[in-house]
């Protein structure tokens, strides 16, 4: 993996892991945290392995030194997560200089059945450079 999981996905207990095209796919195990009404996935769960899954794609691409900061974000939610593994895999749609566009799609048991889909626009921010660079003498 290039980019490192967040502390929120090490708290989620998201995993990352890559399909046969080499893209990454982060996975959400179903438990009680976060369950919504009884016997399904929180919408807020899955809203954060969708961008999650994003922001890891975008950080692949264009490393870690820009900060990456949300301009906006949709999600929709096409059907309801059961009791079961969640996937997540982004697609960066547009990549410019200062914007990235990207979609998102999670499906529990066929890639072709998504459950949600996101998209998301985010800044990229290059000024900012990574900590270590900023402690040079």
């Amino acid at each position: 993996m290039t980019a490192a999981l967040s502390p929120y996905a090490q708290t989620m207990g998201f995993v990352a892991t890559r399909d046969d095209e080499d893209r990454i796919i982060l996975l959400m195990d179903f438990d009680d945290d976060k369950s919504g009404r009884p016997g399904f996935i929180h919408g807020g769960a899955l809203a954060g392995l969708l961008e999650t899954t994003a922001y890891m794609t975008v950080i692949e691409v264009v490393g870690e030194g820009p900060r990456l900061k949300p301009i906006n974000c949709t999600m929709t939610y096409m059907r309801a997560g059961v009791e079961k593994r969640t996937y997540a895999r982004a697609t960066i749609e547009r990549l410019g200089k200062r914007i990235a566009n990207v979609e998102v799609i999670a499906w529990q048991e066929d890639p072709n059945k998504p459950i949600a889909m996101a998209q998301i626009n985010v800044l990229i921010d290059r000024a900012v450079q990574p900590a270590s660079e900023n402690l040079r003498p």
